[in-house]
């Protein structure tokens, strides 16, 4: 992978380099409402907890102009290096891969998309969260 890369991983090979990469972050760029009122990615067990910094703004969508120099300050307070593995997280995958993107563009060398996102895609009823994802998959997730 070049350094502007980033490729698309599944929640399960997100999860098991979350487990077993001392270094590795889970960045999730969804919407304060979202995190309230959906839930978030439980990384307790693996004695971590998901990096939160919002790509867009509710209710406007507007993209955080500052959004990578927020979220590099974050990293750099947890000691993360720009070689450790970031997996970015949104509602199914749109968000999290610009997020993504706009950090490789900063020099972060490891970023991956987590494809299927928190909840996935609408299953028949229309409805998320069923079909795939972090959710579906059975991963451990907290609500407020």
């Amino acid at each position: 992978m070049s350094d502007s890369e980033v490729d698309n991983v599944d929640v399960e090979t997100a999860w098991k380099s979350l487990s077993s990469k001392g270094g590795a972050q889970l960045v999730d760029v969804r919407t304060r409402a979202e995190w309230t009122y959906v839930g978030i990615p439980d990384l307790g067990d693996l004695g971590k907890r998901p990096v939160l910094v919002e790509w867009q703004t509710f209710p406007d969508q507007t993209v955080d102009p500052r959004f990578a120099e927020r979220l590099a300050g974050e990293l750099k307070a947890l000691g993360v290096s720009p070689d450790d593995d970031l997996f970015f997280i949104c509602r199914s995958g749109s968000r999290s891969m610009a997020a993504a993107m706009a950090m490789a563009a900063m020099g972060f060398r490891a970023c991956h998309n987590v494809a299927g996102g928190f909840e996935g895609p609408l299953d028949d009823d229309r409805h998320r969260g069923a079909v795939g994802g972090w959710k579906a998959a059975g991963l451990p997730w907290l609500q407020s």
